[in-house]
């Protein structure tokens, strides 16, 4: 099994963590864009998603562009992924339907607390350790 998000959603993610990587510097759209092989017509997009969020903050004009609104270590996977994914409804796993009308089916309970351990795991990791993990596996293949 795998957690898969939506397209918006992975391009939120690969947005936050070329801020990271950029610390303090501001970037352009466009170079988001080409760094983290997003396309153009997605940034801006995604971009809105992470701003309305408060993940990243906007500046316009020369020397303008993108960064993060706190710290990396503050802020979490979990945090760039909700900007952009829609909320998950807790519908029945076997049949992405509300559950039975007198309650909840046999698994429900046990999916629950799996998606909240995936939760957890995401907001617990910062775009700092995803950062240093990429910084230490570039220098790994360089060796």
């Amino acid at each position: 099994m795998r957690l898969e998000l939506t397209r918006r959603g992975d391009y939120a993610v690969r947005a936050a963590v070329a801020l990271a990587d950029a610390g303090e510097h501001r970037l352009s759209a466009a170079t988001i864009a080409g760094r983290m092989r997003i396309p153009p017509s997605f940034v801006t997009q995604v971009m809105a998603d992470l701003s309305r969020a408060g993940v990243v903050t906007a500046a316009l004009g020369r020397g303008g562009g993108y960064r993060l609104a706190k710290p990396s270590q503050e802020i979490s996977l979990l945090d760039a992924v909700q900007a952009a994914e829609p909320a998950r409804s807790r519908t029945c796993v076997l049949r992405g339907s509300p559950c039975d009308l007198d309650g909840v089916c046999a698994v429900h309970d046990t999916f629950i607390r799996g998606e909240d351990a995936v939760l957890n795991v995401l907001g617990e990791t910062t775009l700092r350790d995803i950062v240093q993990r990429r910084r230490q596996r570039i220098r790994a293949s360089r060796r």
